[in-house]
C-alpha cells in the first residue's frame, strides 16, 4: 500500500512546497479508503479537508434540481479534490464518489488550514499548484466552448495522466467523461468510434485507450484537421 508521502510526493499541488512545508503536510495527513461506487461527500456538506488520489478514480460531481448530474471532473493519482473548500473554509461545493477502489491521503481542514495561517512558503509553494489548476479550468471551459466533441475529446485524451504503459485508463462507465466533457453519452460513443476508425486511438485492455497518432490527434484537439 502507498504511503502518504509518497502520495503526496506525486501530487502537482505540492511540486513546489518547500522540503520543511511538505513534512508538515505528510505529519498531519491519513489515508482514506473508499470502495467502488463509495460516496466520499455530498454536495453542501462540511468540508473534510484536502484530499490527494494515490490509487484510483473519483468523480466530483453537481446535481441539478431535477436529479441530473454533472461531472465537474474526474481525479485520477496525483490529483486532489475539495482543496478549493478547505482552502476557502466553507462547505463542500459538489459530491465526490469512488469510481473505482481508490486510496487517498486525506489533509484535515483544522490542521491544513492552521499549517497555512502560519507558514507562509507553504502558501508561496501551493501558488504555482494552484495556478496549474486555474489554467486546467480555463481549458476545460475552452473546450466546451470552442471546441466540437471530436476536439474535446481529443484534447481530453491528450491531458490525461498515462498508466505505466502509456495508455489513457477511462472509468468503465464512459458517460462520466461524456458528462465532463459536456456531451451525451450517444455523441461520446459515436465520435469516440470515429476516432478510432479513424486509426487516431486503440482500444487496449481494462477500458485502457491507446494513442496511435498523437500528432493526428493533437490535430484534431485544435481544430486543424477536418472533422473526423
Amino acid at each position: 500500500m502507498l504511503s502518504v508521502i509518497e502520495i503526496l510526493a506525486d501530487c502537482r499541488l505540492f511540486t513546489a512546497v518547500p522540503a520543511k512545508s511538505f513534512q508538515r503536510l505528510a505529519a498531519m495527513a491519513r489515508l482514506a479508503k473508499f470502495r467502488k461506487g463509495q460516496m466520499i461527500f455530498r454536495e453542501n456538506e462540511d468540508c473534510p479537508g484536502v484530499y490527494v488520489v494515490g490509487k484510483g478514480m473519483v468523480r466530483v460531481f453537481k446535481t441539478g434540481a431535477g436529479g441530473k448530474e454533472h461531472v465537474l471532473h474526474i481525479v485520477e493519482a496525483g490529483g486532489t479534490f475539495a482543496e478549493v473548500a478547505a482552502l476557502g473554509g466553507f462547505k463542500v461545493p459538489a459530491s465526490a464518489e469512488a469510481v473505482e477502489a481508490t486510496l487517498c491521503a486525506l489533509l484535515p481542514q483544522p490542521l491544513f488550514r492552521k499549517a497555512l495561517e502560519e507558514d507562509h512558503p507553504l502558501c508561496l509553494g501551493m501558488l504555482s499548484g494552484l495556478s496549474l489548476w486555474v489554467k486546467h479550468l480555463v481549458g476545460l471551459l475552452e473546450d466546451v466552448v470552442l471546441r466540437d466533441a471530436a476536439g474535446r475529446i481529443a484534447n481530453y485524451l491528450l491531458d490525461a495522466r498515462r498508466t505505466a504503459d502509456g495508455a489513457v485508463a477511462l472509468p468503465s462507465l464512459k458517460r462520466y467523461v461524456a458528462s465532463h466533457l459536456n456531451l451525451t453519452s450517444e455523441t461520446f460513443s459515436r465520435t469516440f468510434r470515429r476516432l478510432i476508425d479513424a486509426g487516431l486511438i486503440s482500444i487496449g485492455k481494462k477500458n485502457h485507450v491507446l494513442i496511435v497518432a498523437p500528432e493526428r490527434l493533437r490535430s484534431v484537439a485544435q481544430g486543424i484537421l477536418p472533422k473526423v
